[in-house]
């Protein structure tokens, strides 16, 4: 649904986003996880049409913003970080705004208003001035402004930010809701949120797109850092993919083909086969394979991982 092709945006010297490349399925909920400044928010708007590229090309649907704009904004539904909403106005005429604002007909606007009042839990809060809601409510009444044309795509931008507890927990049911009729990107810099809600993951680092990979195939290859008494090449290979710390000799970090049900399995295989070729195992522990491991790893070294 989406391509985005060597996304590129500099401001004067400054390099926000550089050469990233992705592609989104319809019907996936992908997180672009990233540090504060890594360039998500720079994408976010260079997908919706509100920014445009120094170079690289999006499309949706195999249109892009410079030819088909009106058609595309159709198509998008998008929350901002900081969603602009006007204190003065109630929920339901900002509500009745948003539903002008996207072109809808006065004969459709009664139904699109009750479903995504219905969608985003607002209706005990109809008549009460933006001003005086809490911040989970003015996220909820900025989704409800973003569906109101039921988008295909929907595109949220730190959807949790400055959220407590219960209305984190609240946002990710609306986000799961909502990706039952339409794609849905989430932008944001805490692991939690992607862990939760998204099937994907894209991370970030200084403008560049350095990890691209489904969530479940973090649990799919478990990995065991071992210290041998020798050389233990040809005994471990045969396990899965195998890297020799050049820093110490004889250790190894080994992701093992199997699955992680079977890695207990694996691991026992591993010290059996290296007790029978006579190579003493000094230490064999299981590395973490978790996204906030990951995500470490990869926002210090760098470079480009695809899954």
């Amino acid at each position: 649904m989406i391509e985005a092709k060597h996304l590129t945006r500099r401001y004067g010297d400054f390099t926000a986003v550089e050469d990233v490349s992705f592609s989104i399925a319809r019907g996936s909920i992908v997180g672009l996880l990233g540090h504060n400044g890594a360039g998500k928010t720079t994408i976010m708007k260079m997908l919706t049409g509100a920014l445009e590229p120094s170079a690289g090309t999006v499309t949706i649907d195999g249109l892009g913003h410079e030819t088909h704009g009106e058609a595309l904004r159709a198509r998008l539904g998008y929350l901002p970080e900081n969603c602009p909403l006007w204190p003065e106005m109630t929920v339901l005429e900002t509500l009745a705004y948003g539903a002008e604002l996207h072109g809808l007909s006065a004969a459709a606007q009664p139904k699109a208003l009750a479903r995504a009042i219905e969608a985003t839990d607002l209706g005990a809060k109809l008549q009460a001035p933006v001003g005086t809601l809490s911040r989970g409510y003015r996220q909820r009444l900025g989704v409800a402004c973003a569906i109101l044309h039921r988008p295909e795509l929907i595109i949220l931008d730190e959807p949790t930010n400055g959220l407590d507890p219960t209305q984190i927990l609240q946002m990710r049911a609306l986000i799961q809701r909502l990706a039952e009729d339409a794609t849905v990107l989430v932008s944001t810099h805490i692991l939690q949120e992607v862990q939760a809600v998204c099937e994907r993951v894209l991370i970030m680092r200084q403008g560049r797109l350095a990890f691209d990979s489904a969530l479940s195939a973090l649990t799919q290859a478990p990995t065991l850092t071992l210290r041998t008494g020798q050389a233990a090449h040809a005994v471990l290979t045969p396990f899965g993919d195998l890297e020799e710390d050049p820093a110490q000799p004889f250790s190894y970090r080994l992701t093992l083909s199997e699955s992680e049900s079977e890695s207990d399995g694996q691991a026992a295989a591993v010290a059996s086969a290296l007790a029978a070729a006579a190579i003493p195992l000094y230490a064999m522990t299981p590395e973490r394979q978790d996204l906030e491991t990951l995500f470490t790893r990869v926002t210090q070294e760098g470079g480009a991982h695809h899954g």
